[in-house]
């Protein structure tokens, strides 16, 4: 299984999300019915700007090896922002019902399940580039 997909796609989706947190947060924070004061202005675009950090790490090592103790840090870093965002998204879901929400939930998910199955897979299966 290449590891491309999972690192190229998680960058994307991250640097989205920083792109909208660094640029758009006062938008952001109307959608969410936060008053949009200076300090929830800077938080979202520090937010923003975590998230871009993550994406550029993630796009730089979508063609190394992961898997095993192979960039584990890189991985294990994704896998935890991947779980704790979604358990903050299940509780938010759990108080007030938005589809948004919803969509966001199944994202992480299945960002989290798949960073899981690298964690603890074998990164000799899972080579982007095979040696010739």
């Amino acid at each position: 299984m290449k590891t491309n997909w999972l690192l190229s796609s998680s960058a994307v989706v991250m640097g989205f999300f920083g792109l909208v947190g660094t640029f758009l947060p006062e938008e952001i924070s109307n959608i969410l019915g936060i008053s949009p004061l200076p300090i929830t202005k800077v938080l979202i675009q520090i937010i923003g700007g975590l998230y871009l950090g993550f994406a550029m790490l993630n796009w730089f090592t979508r063609s190394a090896r992961i898997g095993g103790i192979y960039n584990r840090p890189v991985v294990l870093g994704n896998l935890i922002h991947f779980i704790v965002v979604f358990f903050a998204l299940i509780r938010q879901l759990m108080e007030q019902f938005n589809f948004i929400f919803v969509i966001l939930t199944f994202i992480y998910f299945g960002f989290a399940v798949w960073f899981t199955f690298f964690m603890r897979s074998n990164p000799v299966t899972n080579n982007v580039k095979k040696s010739v």
